[in-house]
């Protein structure tokens, strides 16, 4: 993948090849500014690639328009952002019931309040974003996240602004949803503890996938 930089053309992957099965659970590490939290964007087709494919339950996603994406990811994926992205202006019970309100679904209330009660908010549920703390925030995050129960689920460093009694929980969580539903988990992670979990675990190396 290519970047115009003032200098030149930066590449950012070479060569990289990357086939996940469906209810796999990996990880992927790597330096800082290694293009982890870039990699997780092509997957998502939040990003396009300035050249070959990326297919998203055998969806070729470069060949799809934005707008095509975003419903394939509404039905498919789901993704905790590193940054949290939720939005000021609504309750965290109303962040979480926006994706399924999206989808039609008729039981959005109910589903988001379990979801936020098994992130640990159900005291929360009635709160803004600027009114919870930073873990608090994430935890809604991840509420949201799978609360559509979806096929793909990719996290950005989901455990990396908890502490390690929350850490843990949202940890158990993400793989339960792995184990119930068989919920394809993709991270990335600084935490050997969360990586060790995964059934893969790879890093991301100047510009390669390599295995662990």
């Amino acid at each position: 993948m290519m970047f115009r930089g003032p200098d030149g053309d930066i590449r950012l992957f070479r060569d990289l090849n990357l086939e996940i099965r469906g209810g796999e659970t990996v990880a992927i590490l790597g330096a800082s500014g290694s293009g982890k939290s870039t990699l997780l964007g092509l997957l998502a087709g939040l990003d396009v690639p300035s050249e070959g494919r990326v297919l998203l339950v055998g969806t070729d996603l470069t060949a799809l328009d934005e707008d095509r994406r975003a419903m394939l990811r509404g039905r498919e994926l789901g993704f905790v952002f590193q940054a949290f992205h939720l939005l000021s202006g609504f309750t965290a019970l109303e962040n979480v019931m926006l994706p399924l309100e999206l989808a039609g679904e008729r039981q959005a209330e109910s589903r988001a309040r379990a979801a936020l009660d098994q992130v640990g908010l159900s005291q929360r549920t009635g709160h803004y974003p600027q009114q919870l703390s930073g873990g608090e925030q994430q935890r809604v995050a991840i509420a949201r996240a799978f609360v559509t129960r979806p096929r793909v689920l990719l996290a950005d460093e989901p455990t990396g602004n908890l502490d390690r009694n929350t850490g843990h929980r949202v940890q158990d969580l993400l793989f339960q949803l792995n184990a119930l539903h068989g919920t394809t988990l993709v991270l990335v992670t600084h935490d050997p503890e969360l990586a060790r979990r995964c059934q893969r675990v790879l890093n991301l190396e100047n510009g390669h996938l390599v295995a662990a």
